[in-house]
């Protein structure tokens, strides 16, 4: 249990990170508003697939993990506030 907690918080202070590298001016909020947040979410949505699974299939848990994290940490994200600095990255065809 202790070392699949220490796991889930790795898996959220990465994502927090990486989303804060990868696209820095999406998040104007204060950066550990962020990864706080990313950490909080990889925590509990890894302990509540672990218990709900029964930890049958801890791979799972791990990438319902990752994957609340991402989604909740996406929700921070403001990319007009990105767009109104001129910072948009623009996709072209």
């Amino acid at each position: 249990m202790l070392v699949e907690s220490f796991v889930f918080v790795l898996i959220g202070l990465t994502v927090g990170t990486a989303a804060l590298l990868l696209l820095p001016e999406y998040f104007p909020a204060a950066r550990s508003l962020t990864v706080g947040t990313a950490v909080v979410a990889a925590l509990l949505g890894g302990l509540i697939s672990r218990y709900t699974l029964d930890t049958r299939l801890p791979g799972l848990a791990l990438a319902i993990s990752a994957v609340g994290s991402a989604l909740l940490v996406s929700v921070l994200a403001r990319p007009e506030h990105a767009a109104r600095q001129g910072r948009h990255r623009h996709r072209h065809a």
